[in-house]
């Protein structure tokens, strides 16, 4: 089964500061057929305007992932973490039983975009921590574990049975995943155009994909992929 979530039919609010598309109902968004897909709950694609951004705010019980594909985003936190991630960086912050946060584009000139990640947790109210990790220097073709379970290969240690894969794909390029009996997958397209069999996939478009042995992706132009692996 693949079910494509098209780019252009996401949901979208502009308000001015912030432009930002929903692959999932959020806030005031709301799509019965898109509510999720397995424990992957949220998929924002964010673009905050310059000095713009989110003030302090809390979260809780959920596993937060932020992906700058353009510019750059501040993260401070009532844990005391501050730092500037900016283009193929990865932060990541685990709510647990409550931690506040702010998120701003720091540059006085030009917009930044990232993909706001929500994944739900396992367990609820264990107790928050954070994270990051830098891709800037990944060449075409690389494919790297960015978070997993079990923190393999010094990935980010998920409180989910979940895995974040990030490929950065030359023109011309493929990849292939295999999936396990019982899982599926998410891909999600932050930039370029890629195919997965008969399924063309441009910036932004989301696919899901159940009961599958595996996939290949084949990146019609240099592209940066997001695979989720789900139970």
């Amino acid at each position: 089964m693949k079910l494509l979530r098209p780019a252009n039919e996401r949901g979208h609010a502009d308000f001015g500061w912030l432009d930002t598309r929903h692959s999932f109902s959020f806030g005031d968004y709301h799509d019965p057929r898109w509510m999720g897909f397995r424990s992957l709950r949220v998929i924002n694609d964010d673009r905050l305007a310059a000095g713009q951004g989110f003030g302090m705010h809390p979260h809780r019980d959920m596993e937060i992932i932020s992906f700058v594909i353009e510019g750059a985003l501040e993260h401070k936190d009532s844990l005391g973490n501050g730092r500037i991630i900016r283009e193929d960086e990865f932060q990541f912050m685990s709510a647990g039983s409550g931690v506040r946060h702010s998120e701003f584009n720091p540059l006085k000139e030009g917009t930044g975009r990232f993909l706001q990640i929500w994944i739900m947790p396992e367990q609820r109210g264990l107790a928050p921590w954070y994270q990051d990790l830098s891709y800037a220097g990944l060449p075409e073709g690389g494919v790297r574990l960015v978070a997993s379970r079990d923190g393999r290969d010094g990935s980010i240690a998920l409180r989910q049975d979940a895995e974040l894969w990030y490929l950065k794909l030359a023109a011309g390029g493929t990849h292939t995943h295999k999936v396990a009996p019982g899982r599926a997958l998410w891909v999600q397209v932050a930039t370029g155009r890629v195919r997965v069999g008969d399924t063309e996939l441009a910036e932004g478009d989301g696919l899901a994909v159940a009961d599958e042995s595996g996939l290949t992706l084949s990146a019609a132009e240099a592209s940066r992929v997001l695979l989720f692996d789900l139970a």
